[in-house]
């Protein structure tokens, strides 16, 4: 097995509970990582034999385009997708960070993460 990871994946995007959320937006970084076996790119030196990252990366632009009130609904969302479209992909831990949340306090950011392997 083999590990590729996706670091500071950095989006604006619009999710949150709060009203102003859906229209001011916040920054967001989103870091992923995704186990699959590289013994054959590792060979082969072809895109076709591994999982791209330019893929990964798009799913994850695309989903955190989507609003959602809970980072952990987003972070679900990127996983589920991931092991649909990629059957190479065994486990998979997404970290969904916002930035300056507005909670009243001097928080850097807030992060949730998920694991989850495949069934």
């Amino acid at each position: 097995m083999g590990t590729i990871k996706l670091k500071n994946i950095r989006t604006h995007s619009f999710h949150g509970c709060l009203e102003e959320e859906s229209k001011i937006g916040s920054d967001y970084i989103v870091n992923l990582e995704i186990k699959t076996d590289l013994r054959k790119s590792s060979v082969s030196d072809e895109l076709s034999d591994t999982v791209d990252y330019v893929l990964l990366n798009r799913i994850v632009m695309e989903e955190m385009a989507v609003r959602s009130k809970l980072l952990e609904h987003v972070a679900h969302r990127i996983i589920k997708r991931i092991f649909s479209e990629i059957a190479a992909v065994s486990r998979i831990l997404v970290a969904v960070s916002k930035v300056n949340p507005p909670i009243n306090g001097d928080v850097e950011m807030v992060t949730i993460e998920v694991e989850e392997y495949r069934n």
